[in-house]
């Protein structure tokens, strides 16, 4: 009897979501996408309801600047086990429960204000929700870069996109809809199960295997030997110095002694610049063409919504058929189609047809490009300081939203929308050139350390 044939390479990128790993990380992601949205929409919302101020409610948001500046403690995560617990579930793990159970205590605490009369202690406890949330992210990110292997990052990519969408939704419109049974105390009680989920599935799935310790303990080790060698520093300060040297300086010096280091940064700077100027200025312009909420709502929500859905899931596939650097071009292709069919969009007017197609495909692209970033960012770490490059790179990435984009509604004055998305659209092409500039050098995406680790295991 003849062999079977093997699936078409399109159809491998599809396939093998539901393998135990990949739903693991679903549920990590679950667990990390469910206290932004709990604080960030939620919390606002019911702090409205209450009535408290427009101004109050908006300070709330300056308490999630842990999210922005977390990078500062991933070197402690990376480097720092903390005592009892990791000796018995390992580093990570032990990170990972100790920030979920300071998840728990602030939400529990967030749900058991009162916005009339605590309103300062919601904001205590909104703080500790967002600083324990983060550093939970930073966690999450390294366990899932660290237990799959290269080849699975983008459909593990793709995956914690899903779960953080899910999470998203439940504790958005979810805990909206429990609150008019229960009332929001037992909502954001009930919302703090969630955390179990994430936690479940990293006892299920183990202390990753690639976890990689080794090249750091020697940063430390040489750091200490030149200390003994050139001063006369005793040893105890020594021994410190050593160490803060091989936890804060030493995953920067590796990073930046990589080839073309400085170009990778700045194309993770840059790459998504044009399509993060086009996002920022999206209700704008829908509510200037004069589209109702319903046509808003149905574009955005339903269309928006399946097709973000679908090219999560294309992008994940995207890396594993076409390899990074393939899907990244790609990717940034498609994000300039998007801002030329706003333009479209802008010169056509309240079309509510020509409305769902862009942001339709406006979702989708965005949906294969997240898949596909996440996973190239998460090519990019050494496995002996995962934490510490990926809680960087990724900060840096998202600088092209918070800041470079910020002057984006004075384009638009200046040239008006469809000349505002055409420029959007040429403004990727700087990206999508450094990236075929490291194409032909050959570069990596995968560091050398990374990838002995992974051949090992």
């Amino acid at each position: 009897m003849p062999a079977p044939r093997p699936a078409p390479r399109w159809l491998a990128g599809l396939t093998g979501y539901l393998r135990p790993r990949l739903i693991g990380v679903f549920c990590l992601g679950l667990s990390s996408g469910f206290p932004l949205t709990l604080i960030l929409a939620t919390l606002t919302y019911w702090l409205s309801k209450e009535g408290v101020s427009k101004g109050e409610v908006g300070l709330f948001s300056a308490l999630l600047i842990p999210y922005s500046l977390k990078f500062l403690w991933a070197p402690m995560i990376d480097r720092v086990p903390l005592p009892w617990l990791a000796k018995r579930v390992g580093q990570r793990r032990a990170w990972l429960f100790a920030t979920q159970a300071l998840l728990v205590l602030a939400i529990l605490g967030l749900g058991s204000g009162d916005p009339a009369h605590d309103l300062g202690l919601m904001a205590v406890c909104a703080f500790a929700v967002a600083l324990a949330s983060a550093s939970q992210d930073i966690v999450i990110d390294a366990f899932r870069i660290e237990t799959l292997a290269l080849d699975d990052q983008g459909q593990g990519a793709a995956m914690l996109i899903f779960g953080y969408r899910t999470g998203n939704l439940i504790a958005g419109a979810g805990a909206v809809a429990l609150q008019i049974a229960v009332g929001w105390q037992v909502t954001y009680y009930a919302m703090a199960l969630l955390v179990l989920v994430g936690a479940g599935a990293a006892w299920a799935l183990g202390e990753p295997a690639r976890h990689d310790t080794h090249e750091a303990d020697a940063a430390e080790g040489r750091a200490r030997a030149w200390l003994a060698r050139r001063t006369d520093t005793p040893r105890r300060q020594a021994r410190v110095m050593a160490w803060l040297y091989a936890t804060v300086v030493a995953p920067f010096q590796e990073f930046l002694a990589r080839p073309y280091a400085w170009a990778i940064l700045a194309f993770v700077l840059i790459y998504k610049l044009g399509d993060a100027m086009g996002q920022v200025m999206l209700s704008p312009l829908v509510v200037e063409l004069g589209f109702s909420d319903a046509d808003y709502i149905w574009a955005n929500k339903l269309v928006g919504f399946w097709a973000l859905l679908l090219g999560t899931a294309l992008g994940g596939g995207a890396v594993k058929v076409l390899g990074l650097f393939r899907a990244l071009l790609v990717t940034g292709v498609l994000m300039m189609v998007t801002n030329l069919l706003f333009a479209v969009l802008a010169l056509a007017g309240d079309v509510p047809a020509m409305l769902a197609v862009a942001v339709g495909f406006e979702n989708f692209a965005t949906g294969i490009g997240l898949s596909v970033f996440v996973a190239y960012l998460s090519g990019l770490c050494n496995l002996a300081y995962t934490a510490t490059h990926y809680a960087l790179l990724s900060a840096l990435a998202t600088t092209a939203r918070n800041f470079l984009a910020a002057p984006s509604g004075y384009l638009v004055e200046a040239v008006g929308w469809p000349a505002f998305y055409v420029i959007t659209t040429v403004v990727a092409l700087p990206g999508l050139g450094l990236l075929i500039w490291l194409w032909r050098r050959g570069l990596q995406v995968e560091p050398e350390a990374s990838r002995s680790q992974s051949a090992a295991t």
